[in-house]
């Protein structure tokens, strides 16, 4: 009896080692030669776990992946949609597509025909080092949690105008998106978020588009080590709450570097904005949102602060050379420091005579005639008069004359140091 149990045993221990060598074998490889319909064929015969190495050339698309396999092209293969749907949709978990030339989708607005859709079952889907090329979306994340879109190069429709072209990645629904190291071009937004929580998107390069982030309804996300060049907007943060926006660029963007439109609890952090846009910050009924250690630079105007927005906390930033530091029209006085110390202005003249770093006067970035100008344009008419002269030398010499506005008790006397994310561009 003894012996029995012994030998039933080791036969158990040896199966059950047989059915886990056979786990991994069972997966194959399939070469797919760059021929007409050869690609469908193979996708009707693999399996799941099944790798699939597209020959260099051209394959015949839209294709879907209804099984969790891994197309993989070497960077080398193309595959191409005919101007019909998505070139590739995925409908099941885990599965790869990476190393390929996705071009030729359709033109529906209506079903966002893509380079790649992720539907809402693919969950964990890996869409990396691919060239997703004249589509109308590059990427739709539609409902798949937990992706992961990383290191392509998205380049949209030149031939539309951009309001006619999709958006590089579109997010809806999908938490836990993870979109890193992509270069995105020629869109009509570069990442466009519509209600979808918990997502980041970080080491990304954004040029000519609309906006290069577009943030809608999208809490706790977060949004780092960007650059946006030569974009209508850089990052634009709308109806969200407690997103984390830090080290990111903005360079040349040609309306604002960074815009808050309702987005409150933000943490706005290390970001740079520089030259070219109307607005370094544009802050519309934004709310309860820390903004530090930021360098607005060379903006016509640094921040444009309006519409209500109340107890947000600055401390720490730079605005250097903005030919209006602060645009703010409102009766209550606002502190911009905190815990005594503030900000750094370039045109603030102070001295600070027991060297703590703290200039010794309080920092006013405007005054009621800035206000007048602002409420009656046609003001500007008289501004090289006397009258407006002997104004602005009273309330300088009588601060109680000053109405409501920004003030900085406690004024930095340098621009804070940061380190810029390794972002290509120079300066």
């Amino acid at each position: 009896m003894r012996r029995a149990l012994s030998r039933l045993t080791g036969l158990s221990t040896l199966l059950a080692a047989s059915l886990t060598l056979c786990g991994p074998l069972a997966a194959r490889d399939w070469s797919v030669p760059a021929e007409k319909g050869a690609l469908q064929d193979v996708l009707t015969k693999a399996q799941a776990g099944d790798v699939l190495r597209l020959a260099p050339g051209t394959h015949e698309g839209p294709i879907l992946l209804d099984r969790p396999l891994t197309l993989d092209g070497a960077g080398k293969a193309r595959i191409v949609a005919q101007g019909l749907g998505s070139v590739v949709t995925v409908t099941v978990p885990d599965a790869v597509v990476e190393g390929l030339i996705l071009t030729g989708s359709g033109l529906s607005q209506e079903t966002l025909d893509a380079g790649v859709k992720l539907t809402k079952t693919a969950h964990n889907a890996v869409v990396r080092n691919n060239r997703i090329l004249d589509n109308l979306t590059g990427v739709d994340v539609h409902g798949a949690r937990n992706a992961l879109v990383a290191n392509n190069l998205i380049e949209g429709r030149r031939d539309l105008r951009p309001n006619e072209r999709g958006n590089g990645i579109y997010v809806w629904n999908a938490p836990g998106l993870i979109a890193e190291f992509n270069t995105i071009r020629y869109g009509r937004d570069g990442i466009f978020v519509n209600t979808s929580p918990g997502d980041t998107f970080r080491n990304n390069r954004f040029e000519d588009l609309r906006f290069a982030v577009h943030y809608m309804h999208g809490n706790s996300g977060t949004i780092e080590n960007n650059v946006s060049k030569g974009n209508d907007i850089g990052y634009a943060l709308m109806f969200s709450d407690r997103l984390v926006v830090r080290n990111n660029i903005s360079v040349e963007d040609r309306d604002h570097g960074l815009m808050l439109n309702y987005a409150n609890r933000a943490d706005i952090s290390g970001n740079q904005v520089r030259g070219g846009g109307e607005k370094c910050l544009f802050m519309y009924n934004a709310n309860r949102n820390k903004v530090t250690g930021n360098r607005f630079e060379g903006c016509p105007i640094g921040i444009h602060f309006t519409a209500g927005s109340a107890d947000n906390a600055f401390q720490g930033n730079a605005f250097i050379g903005n030919r209006t530091q602060v645009k703010y029209v409102g009766s209550r006085q606002l502190d911009w420091s905190t815990g005594g110390r503030g900000n750094f202005w370039s045109d603030h003249p102070a001295f600070d005579m027991n060297g703590d770093g703290i200039a010794d006067t309080a920092y006013r970035p405007n005054d009621m005639v800035d206000q007048v100008l602002w409420t009656q344009p046609s003001a500007k008419l008289l501004i090289g008069s006397p009258a407006v002269q002997l104004l602005r030398w009273t309330q300088s010499q009588f601060p109680a004359l000053l109405p409501g506005g920004i003030v900085d008790n406690a004024p930095l006397m340098h621009p804070p140091e940061r380190r810029l994310p390794n972002s290509g561009v120079q300066g």
